[in-house]
This record gives C-alpha cells, structure tokens and sequence, in this order.
C-alpha cells in the first residue's frame, strides 16, 4: 500500500491536469476579454467588463433596453411608484427561476441588497444604495461596531442586531415572495436605472448563505466565494457560466430555467483570456473570434483609416440607409466586401464617457504657495487655448467628437445638447491679463504686476498608455505658445500618479470619467465640493445649491434643463476641468457575420442579443422541455 499510494495521487494527478486542459467544445459564439472577470459576485462588481458579464448571467428587478438604454421589465414584471416619488412597488414575475429550478423572490433581493449594504462585503457601489431610506444610516451603524469590536465580544448577538437593525431602519421590505416595496430618501428619477445596474442584482440567498460564517474575532460576516464557482454558482440571466480557468476562459451555456430564454439566441459562448492587445488582434483574425470588445494595439487608428475608405466608398448607400433610420451595421451587412486596403471588421463607437484634464482648483499648491488655477479666470484662459480638434485629429487620431462639456452629446434622452468654451486664443489672452498676468517686458513670458512671471505648470500624466504622454506633451506646446507661460510635463505609473491626483499635488493632471448610470448626474457630480471623486479641489457652494434645487425638482424635463444650466455654469464660467473629447470604444467584429452589437453612446451590450448570422435563434424544444 505503501508504494501504490504515490503512483495512485500522481495518477490522480495526471487525470485532474488533463481534465483542466481539456480543449473546450466548440462554442457557437467567441469573445476575447483583454482581463478576466475578478468576481463573479454581482455585489462586488465594478470594472465596465464584469459589470457586462453579471448583466449576462443575473437578471435585477428591471433592465436596460441596449437600444436605447430606455427601462425594460426584468424580474419584475410591473412596479408603481407613488405621488411623491420615494416609494416603489415591484411585483415579481412568478416565473423567474434561478437556474437550479428555484423560484427568484424578494428574499433573494433582500439578501443581495443588504449584502451591498454590509461593509463586510466590500462593495463598491455601497453608495448608490444610499439612496434608500435609513441605508447609510445602517452602513455606517455597522461599520462603527465593527470598528469597536474586540475579540471576545459576542459576534453572534450582533448579527441577531444588525439583522433586525436592517430590518427596522431599511426601508425596503417585502409584503410576500413577489412584492418588493422600496421607500427613498429623496426623489430620484433615475432610481429603475440603478435598479438595473448589475450590483442590484439578486442573489440565491440559500447557497451563498452556505458559504457564509461569522469570524469570532472580527464579528465581521466573512464568506468563501466558492459559490461564485462553476458547478456551484446558481444564477438567474440568460446564461449559466460552466467552465471558468482564471485568466484563460470562460463558458456560458443559456440558462434553459431561464423565464425569457426563447429570446436567447446563442446557446453557448466562449470568453477567452488574451492580455497581449497585439495577439488578440492576430487571434481575430485568424478566424473563430466573432468579437473584440477593446482593441488595444497603436496601429488601430490605421486600421479605422481602412474602415473609413470602406465607408467612403459607400458613402451614398450608408446616407441613404441613415436618412431612413437604420443602424449603420444593418447597412455595412448588405453592401459588398472591402477591396484591397479596406475593412469594415473593426469600428469605433462613441462611449458614455469623456477625456479631461483637471486643474487644481485648492487655493494654495501643496507647497503652500498661492494657486493661480484657484482663478477661474485663468482656468478660462487655458481651456480658451486648446485647439482640441487638432488633439483628436493628430494625437488621439480615434475620430472622437470634440468636447467642451462633460456628458457626452446625446447619451440621456432628453437632455440638451450644453456648450462650454470654444477655441479661442485671443478671448484666452485676455483672460489670462484680466486675471493680472500679462508679457510686460515683450520675452515671450507672462508675468504679474511685480513683474514675477507665472509659475512653472506641473502637468501630470499617468505612463499607462502613451495616448496621456502624447496629450501632455501637445498641450504644454500650446500654452507655452499661446499664453506664454512655463509647462513642465510629469510622467508617473498609475499607482504614484492616482497618489499625487488625491493629495492635490500637480497643477494640471489627466482624467477620464464613464458614467455609471443614465443621468447628468453621474457626470455632475464630480464636481460637488463633498464628493469623494473631486480630485480638483473644486469647492463652489452657489454650484452646490445649484445641483440640489435641480435635484429636489419634480418636473422631469424641468430637472434637466436645471442641470443643463449646472454644465454651462461649469463649462463655461468655472472650468474646474478641461474636457477634451468624448471617449470612443474600438470594437473588432464583422458585421456580415454578427448582428447584435448596439450604437448607443452607453454601449449596453448584452450576449443574448448576438447572433451569428446564419446560426439558429432561440432555444430548441428540448431546452423548454427541460
């Protein structure tokens, strides 16, 4: 027994190894992710690629339309909401399964919900769930008793507490197993948005519970994330993930408990993990790969220079098909193949997000010397400066669409279109003379009434992508040339750049924001003096009392153009930021042999609506009968 026990475990062995390696059986659809997904939890998503895979495998009470991201029913098949608007009543379709067979309830809702709202877990987004009655209350009651917890103290007795806390201060509370009543602290129009946001979803209370206990020495609630696992994660979406190799792949089979699975098209898809944005590029085309959803690679803006030849070649055909109301891949899917030195496999999409440079809006540096970005007048001047269209059409070379605002044109249904400063380096000049800096001497440098020129501008830059040194670079010879004035550019790897952003430590440093949900507000609000995302140091309490008299608004178009006036006020008077275009996201995909892919700027794409043409749609009569 003695010998047989090694040769045994190294069999074993052998046959784990070849059971992990196996080669995976061909899938109908195949995706390539440049990271893989750190959490299948949907409480603890946050990155833009698990957020699309937890809207993949979990279903919240409603979800977006990625037509138009307008709101569709999920598990709830109906809600009200009352007069004032702080309390909504969901009713739960009664044939939404968990891919177990179980039924979805309110207290799998319930359970996800409060699991959001425990800072044992983590979450990211705890604060979007703020926005019920009593949350932070309770958030912030649980996070000061574990802060005083001390082994020995008795973690059971408060768990019993922080249940029953959550169940008397929470308002959200559940009349039965399909009626979820949520009380808000606050109007929010934009509450069923949130309401499909992937950390809403709920969760199979019953077997992430069994992954759960109570560390004696913490009182914290800790859990195994074994339930997030293939073969034991139970979901509600249209898909089940069944094979998940950390960094190398992921399956998803449709999910025939599924209660909207004849919608589904694919049966299966495959995700794969390629980091290298150059063997991605070569994976796609070599065949087999339907889409990319982040091409990485320099040489894309070459790529997308053949994909406008194609374009231009059919110009007439596509304004045609534009003017009828049809999306551009419905026309590119009919039009004859590209010819030598065109493509038509990759595109770049307008995305949810916009390209800025912060100014330091803190009255003194961290040196404690007076600030000229505390100014707005020379924050005027420097954003008057900026040729961005010669950024976009030299630098960035993307084909984006030229900001000077920070919510990218037509991403909010109606929302007005709000413009901020123009390029203009005459009105920039005396912008900055108004503000007291002028060339008195005629060397080319401005300087101030005591003849002290103005001090040097830190520009500071992330070196994650060459893109932020370019920009840098082509903004600090603008100034330099058109203000006269100083610019030393600082280049630092993202951990020692987001360091210095936080601690106020540059003049001007890059940024970029994507929105979380659709409304100003998730743009508008970087710029409130209390926000946590307020890298700039921007404090203007008329700006705040601005944003609250919008947000207390009742008339939903009345509410708009109130934050409409917020981003004029900002854009073009204050400048806390320099927009400078509208990000774009590069997808590789053939659209004669994919449908599915969506245009609009929120870039909602769900997996259930790609289709290989040519392939079978829907589920068979064998997965119903399942």
């Amino acid at each position: 027994m003695k010998v047989l026990a090694p040769f045994l475990l190294l069999l074993l062995a052998l046959i784990a190894t070849t059971y992990i390696d196996r080669p995976l059986p061909p899938a109908e659809l195949v995706i390539i992710e440049r990271s893989d997904c750190f959490t299948l939890d949907p409480q603890r998503m946050s990155y833009q690629h698990e957020i699309r895979r937890g809207e993949t495998i979990y279903e919240g009470l409603v979800a977006l339309n990625p037509q138009d991201c307008s709101i569709k029913a999920g598990v709830a098949e109906r809600w009200t909401t009352s007069a004032d608007g702080l309390t909504w009543t969901f009713h739960l379709r009664h044939n939404a399964k968990w891919s177990n067979g179980d039924s979805v309830t309110t207290r799998d809702f319930l359970y996800a919900w409060r699991r959001a709202l425990l800072p044992d877990t983590a979450a990211d987004y705890s604060g979007f769930f703020f926005e019920i009655e009593g949350a932070e209350a309770f958030f912030q009651w649980r996070a000061a008793r574990l802060g005083a917890f001390k082994p020995g103290d008795d973690a059971d007795a408060l768990w019993r507490e922080t249940e029953q806390r959550f169940l008397d201060d929470v308002r959200v509370h559940a009349s039965d197993d399909f009626t979820l009543e949520v009380r808000l602290r606050r109007p929010l129009p934009y509450f069923l948005d949130l309401c499909a946001f992937a950390p809403f979803s709920p969760v199979h209370s019953v077997s992430v519970a069994s992954f759960t206990h109570l560390d004696a020495n913490t009182g914290r609630m800790e859990q195994s994330h074994g339930w997030t696992k293939p073969g034991f994660l139970i979901t509600n979406g249209a898909y089940v993930p069944t094979v998940w190799r950390y960094k190398r792949d992921m399956r998803l089979e449709r999910n025939a408990n599924y209660w909207d699975v004849a919608r589904v098209h694919a049966a299966s898809i495959e995700v794969r993990v390629i980091e290298n944005p150059n063997t991605q590029v070569l994976a796609f085309g070599a065949g087999g790969v339907d889409w990319l959803p982040d091409v990485g690679p320099e040489y894309k803006t070459e790529m997308l220079a053949q994909r406008r030849l194609y374009e231009a070649r059919h110009a007439a055909a596509i304004g045609v098909a534009h003017d009828r109301g049809a999306e551009l891949d419905e026309t590119i899917r009919v039009l004859p193949p590209p010819v030598a030195g065109e493509r038509r496999d990759i595109r770049a999409l307008n995305a949810y997000g916009t390209d800025f440079f912060s100014f330091n809006c803190r009255p003194q540096t961290t040196n404690g010397a007076p600030n000229p970005f505390s100014d707005a007048r020379v924050r005027r001047a420097f954003a008057l400066a900026v040729d961005k269209q010669a950024l976009v059409d030299r630098v960035t070379r993307l084909g984006e669409r030229v900001a000077t605002t920070l919510v990218p044109p037509g991403s909010i249904g109606g929302y007005p279109l709000v413009q901020g400063l123009p390029f203009d380096t005459a009105r920039a000049r005396a912008e900055l003379t108004a503000a007291g800096w002028t060339d008195r001497n005629n060397d080319g440098e401005v300087e101030d009434a005591q003849g002290k020129r103005f001090p040097t501008v830190d520009l500071l830059y992330s070196t994650a992508s060459p893109r932020y040194q370019n920009l840098a670079l082509a903004l600090r010879d603008m100034w330099r040339r058109e203000l006269g004035v100083p610019v030393e550019v600082r280049g630092k790897d993202s951990k020692l750049y987001k360091e210095d952003v936080k601690k106020g430590n540059f003049s001007i440093a890059r940024g970029g924001w994507y929105g979380d949900y659709g409304d100003p507000s998730t743009f508008l609000e970087l710029q409130r003096s209390t926000d946590g995302n307020n890298d700039r140091g921007y404090k203007n309490l008329a700006f705040d009392a601005m944003l609250d008299e919008a947000q207390r608004e009742a008339d939903p178009a009345q509410r708009l153009l109130k934050l409409a006036e917020c981003e004029r006020f900002l854009f073009a008077e204050e400048v806390p930021l320099l927009p400078i275009c509208s990000y774009v996201t590069v997808y590789m995909y053939d659209p004669s042999r994919l449908q599915g892919i969506r245009e609009h700027p929120r870039l909602e794409q769900h997996f259930d609506e790609f289709q290989r043409i040519g392939a079978p749609s829907g589920a068979t009569s064998k997965e119903h009968a399942q």
